[in-house]
């Protein structure tokens, strides 16, 4: 035992100088990196974060939000979430899931508006898809609206016009103008 110890001393003082090493700049970089981060978030400038998946379980609402995009940034106050490149998913607790991708949106803690941008497409769990450009969903209120162009088309029916408000408690939909629908043969049946 005492020829290994002769012979591997060196190695293992490298060894043991290497670890010492490696947890100094560990630690000094970690003080760095939270350092830089405080400071930007305290300038005013907010945060912003690259390719994320961010999940959030609200039990007292018995829903749950998925949101995957490219890019997201909170504002220095943390007030507003603004993303790109977006993918929401929407699970309700005894309802139907949802699905939206769009451009880019934005999300105020304040007013509870949800802005969303850029050739949205919204899919639900029960065969249901949404086409337009812009809605606006507004939490507090419980209503989704948009002045924008609307496509709506399931199993049953088809209903293209101008303009949507969604009454999310009295469960109401309502096509504002221009409207045409289409029904299909099967749901008469």
């Amino acid at each position: 035992m005492e020829k290994f110890f002769k012979r591997q001393w060196p190695l293992m003082g490298l060894g043991v100088l290497l670890a010492l090493v490696a947890f100094y700049l560990a630690t000094s970089g970690r003080k760095l990196i939270d350092e830089s981060l405080f400071g930007d978030i305290i300038s005013g400038e907010g945060l912003m974060l690259r390719d994320i998946h961010y999940t959030h379980n609200d039990p007292d609402e018995k829903v749950k939000w998925v949101l995957d995009a490219k890019k997201v940034k909170f504002s220095g106050d943390k007030s507003k979430i603004f993303f790109h490149d977006f993918r929401l998913r929407v699970e309700p607790e005894n309802r139907p899931w949802y699905r939206l991708k769009g451009k880019r949106g934005d999300y105020s803690r304040d007013s509870g508006e949800i802005n969303l941008w850029g050739d949205l497409e919204g899919i639900s769990d029960n065969g249901y898809r949404i086409l337009t450009q812009h809605i606006l969903i507004n939490q507090k209120d419980g209503y989704l609206r948009t002045e924008d162009r609307v496509k709506i088309f399931g199993p049953f029916f088809a209903i293209e016009g101008q303009g949507l408000f969604v009454d999310f408690d009295k469960k109401r939909l309502r096509i504002l103008s221009d409207v045409t629908t289409t029904l299909r043969k099967e749901s008469l049946t």
